[in-house]
């Protein structure tokens, strides 16, 4: 194994021999992309004839800028590279962490993770667009990341290397994670140092809406890949191996979650399988009780309330439940002959209302009775 460390620029010219001769402390093996910087950066670069530079006019993004460094950091021979970020906020002291993450995990991709709470002048829009990066991190891979928007990474470059990459911005860095854990590449964190200088000295050229909106679009396709193909993969990968079902059974019984828990995924799924979104109840319960972290299985059994010999008790429940709400405009509606589709678009205000008042009243009762009964059976088992 052979690893670089590769340095993205643009308009550093401020920061960049500092972060050089840091590097150069640990390693020679540095790759620099300078990105169409326009200020001294060239200049400074040519001190330093010894590195490997890569350098094209036009600033083309920090996504571009890593995927040409990956591209010559793999003619060079390095099997491995540790980007870092060239505005001074990343300590090349922490380089050996990552070579020696490279040891023990050689085909992983190796986040840094910053300690964002324990650092000064953090930038309130970096700890939101943080949590907001992680969470979809976590569910589109089940797996969680602390600080999945750190630039200072490990990239195993012959694992990535049959990759074909669509972005170039800053949304690069959400894309190579994302479908790194897709293709089963290990994604690791390790703590780092961080060091944000006061506002007035900051210069980021991370533009909030352009990119925040690049990032929102990237995860909206990310959602729906998952949906249509990464989750169903998933399932059904676990469904046919014995170690995989068993795994399979953990994730979606949970054994050992609270009675708590338990009554609310009940009550929550009793909710979704009534609220009026047909068509969808499954999909939008499913989804919430991941972010949630109910008990899926338990939503998803209590959901097919609505399986069709219980659809027209609903629905006359929904027509009951919505008539004290529409005054002099509500409607009886006859259980043998007026129970029909018809019925439910000429009534359609009083239906909606109901369903509505109905789901939540349907789920809270029957959460309190699941929950009732979980503790009545464990008293009495005790």
């Amino acid at each position: 194994m052979r690893c670089c460390v590769l340095l993205p620029t643009y308009n550093n010219a401020g920061t960049i021999c500092s972060v050089i001769d840091g590097i150069l402390a640990y390693t020679n093996n540095l790759v620099v992309v300078n990105d169409g910087s326009t200020d001294d950066t060239a200049n400074l670069l040519a001190a330093y004839p010894a590195l490997g530079i890569v350098s094209y006019e036009k600033n083309r993004g920090k996504g571009y800028a890593l995927r040409k460094g990956f591209s010559a950091a793999r003619a060079a021979g390095f099997t491995h590279a540790v980007s870092i970020d060239a505005d001074g906020q990343h300590y090349p002291s922490d380089l050996p962490l990552f070579f020696e993450a490279m040891q023990t995990h050689p085909q992983a991709l190796v986040i840094g993770a910053r300690n964002l709470r324990q650092t000064d002048n953090v930038p309130g829009k970096n700890s939101f667009g943080n949590r907001f990066s992680n969470f979809w991190f976590t569910l589109f891979t089940g797996i969680k990341a602390p600080d999945t928007q750190s630039g200072y990474r490990l990239y195993p470059l012959v694992e990535l290397e049959k990759m074909h990459w669509y972005t170039v911005k800053y949304e690069f860095e959400v894309e190579v994670i994302v479908r790194a854990a897709w293709a089963g590449i290990p994604v690791l964190s390790i703590p780092i140092q961080v060091y944000y200088p006061p506002a007035e000295e900051r210069i980021s050229h991370f533009r909030p809406f352009a990119d925040f909106s690049r990032i929102s679009v990237l995860n909206t396709v990310f959602f729906i890949i998952c949906f249509c193909y990464i989750w169903p993969r998933n399932f059904f990968r676990k469904l046919f191996y014995k170690n995989g079902r068993r795994e399979l059974v953990q994730v979606l019984f949970e054994p050992g979650q609270s009675a708590e828990r338990k009554a609310v995924s009940i009550g929550f799924g009793i909710f979704m399988g009534i609220v009026p979104i047909w068509g969808f109840q499954l999909l939008v319960a499913i989804f919430l009780a991941v972010v949630f972290k109910l008990n899926k299985a338990l939503v998803i059994a209590a959901a097919n309330i609505s399986i069709p010999p219980m659809i027209p008790f609903i629905l006359y429940g929904s027509f009951l439940a919505g008539k004290p709400f529409m005054g002099a405009k509500a409607r009886e509606i006859d259980w043998t002959n007026q129970l029909n589709l018809a019925s439910i678009q000429q009534n359609l205000q009083q239906y909606l209302i109901g369903a509505c008042v109905l789901a939540v009243v349907a789920g809270i009762v029957i959460g309190l009775l699941s929950y009732i009964v979980m503790k009545w059976e464990r008293i009495f088992s005790a």
